[in-house]
């Protein structure tokens, strides 16, 4: 059941479709991804993620192991971006998210490390 339920929710986000990633939420969930403030609300969550979406060309998900206890589901993934000049990069990410009584996603949570994603030739881009 635990890769089951991953694998739907991942299937949708490396669709690389905020709108339809969305669908899976409450009208008022959340999302929090790394340090960054925390979504609320299925409009504030597309356009999160096209902004995100916008800095890369694609993504897939290659789910670790997952678990699922009652509402709740941890996964741990190794994502490949395809960054804008088509090169890839992997990195580890943990991903946890509840679900309502009604089945869509209350609050989804993404634990990665971006800094390899966004580096060029061993340094990373910065903006001041």
């Amino acid at each position: 059941m635990s890769d089951d339920e991953a694998r739907r929710v991942f299937d949708v986000v490396d669709a690389f479709d905020p709108d339809e990633f969305v669908q899976l939420f409450a009208e008022d969930g959340t999302l929090k991804f790394g340090n960054a403030d925390a979504n609320k609300g299925r409009e504030a969550i597309a356009t999160g993620l096209r902004g995100f979406f916008s800095t890369i060309g694609g993504l897939r998900h290659r789910i670790v192991r997952a678990w699922t206890v009652g509402a709740d589901t941890v996964a741990e993934t190794e994502v490949t971006y395809t960054r804008l000049d088509d090169s890839e990069v992997s990195v580890v990410a943990v991903s946890i998210w509840t679900r309502g009584d009604d089945g869509l996603i209350t609050d989804y949570r993404i634990f990665v490390d971006l800094a390899p994603l966004y580096s060029v030739q061993g340094s990373v881009v910065t903006t001041i």
